[in-house]
């Protein structure tokens, strides 16, 4: 780990739990997987499900407005609303990762108004590019079949296309937000299913690993931090000795939170009582330092997990500045 001083490789240990390991035990890391933006592992069955819904409904739509049309006396021709349909469609498929990303940002932030205000800028950000798409392809349309596309550009037009865009918002983002909730509902039944107790007889302040067929034990106040490597975590411990355990990094917080051992960033656990020092940035990550000398670093999004320190950092300033002493 890069962000982690002196850190050092040690034998593989395998927990009692895990011998056969799964893909969904695994942690999800964030961000992408380098295809649309935001879009990654299982999030691809939902795009393709938004994109099957987008095009069925735009089919629908066209064909509605096309036999519409030849109620009112006009021929029954299907290509011109499709063709409108179909531009806006696409426009939605291309754009809808900025929604998964709104989504997951909300999911990571506490605070409805932050949520809200998140939510806002998505819907806008989201209806400029789809406006500014569906209108660009219909004009690039029209110009290859040597014709001319007129969007009748105003207040109302504007208005009207992003009312629409506020419902397609509001659905495909609301879906997201109920997939999203009942999936981690799903995985923090797993890991309570898979991550079993320490053996009967071990005491209950003990952590112990595996190796083959070798229990290992070792101390939770000896654990300096916890961290993810690819199917593995690896605990590294005071003395210098680190185990690399094949599991997943939930898991192992699942269990280990009760001896103070919290997670601080996307793939790390840190003991707390090991900490002897906190500094933090203006962007909100913070940095702490451990009764070995080393520093760990932590992420905004966990920095209610070290809302302990700084409260105890407070109040110890508050009793100095009481007595009159000088810090």
């Amino acid at each position: 780990m890069t962000d982690v001083k002196n850190a050092q490789s040690r034998p593989r240990v395998e927990p009692v739990w895990d011998q056969n390991g799964r893909a969904w035990d695994e942690v999800r890391r964030g961000g992408t997987s380098g295809g649309l933006g935001g879009i990654s592992g299982a999030d691809w069955l939902l795009y393709g499900a938004v994109a099957a819904v987008s095009l069925g409904i735009g089919i629908v739509n066209a064909l509605s407005a096309a036999q519409d049309a030849a109620w009112r006396g006009a021929a029954y021709d299907a290509r011109t609303p499709l063709f409108w349909e179909m531009t806006s469609i696409v426009t939605i498929i291309v754009v809808a990762p900025v929604l998964f990303v709104a989504v997951r940002r909300m999911r990571h932030v506490s605070g409805w108004p932050l949520r809200i205000g998140l939510a806002v800028a998505a819907i806008i950000i989201f209806s400029t590019l789809h406006i500014a798409g569906m209108v660009g392809l219909r004009k690039l349309a029209m110009f290859l079949v040597g014709g001319t596309y007129d969007f009748h550009s105003s207040a109302a037009t504007l208005i009207y296309e992003f009312r629409k865009d506020v419902i397609t918002c509001l659905l495909i983002g609301g879906a997201l937000w109920l997939i999203d909730s009942r999936r981690e509902a799903q995985q923090s039944r797993l890991v309570v299913a898979t991550v079993p107790a320490d053996p009967p007889s071990a005491a209950p302040h003990m952590v112990w690993l595996r190796d083959g067929s070798t229990r290992i034990r070792i101390e939770p106040r000896d654990i300096l931090w916890v961290s993810s490597a690819g199917n593995y975590v690896e605990y590294s411990l005071a003395d210098g000795i680190n185990h690399l355990v094949r599991g997943t990094l939930a898991a192992e917080e699942a269990r280990l939170t009760r001896f103070n051992i919290v997670r601080v960033h996307r793939t790390r656990l840190v003991n707390l009582s090991r900490v002897t020092g906190l500094k933090t940035g203006a962007n909100g990550d913070f940095e702490l330092t451990l009764d070995t000398g080393q520093a760990i670093s932590g992420s905004r999004r966990y920095r209610g997990a070290v809302n302990s320190l700084e409260a105890l950092a407070a109040n110890s300033t508050s009793v100095r500045d009481d007595t009159g002493a000088r810090p």
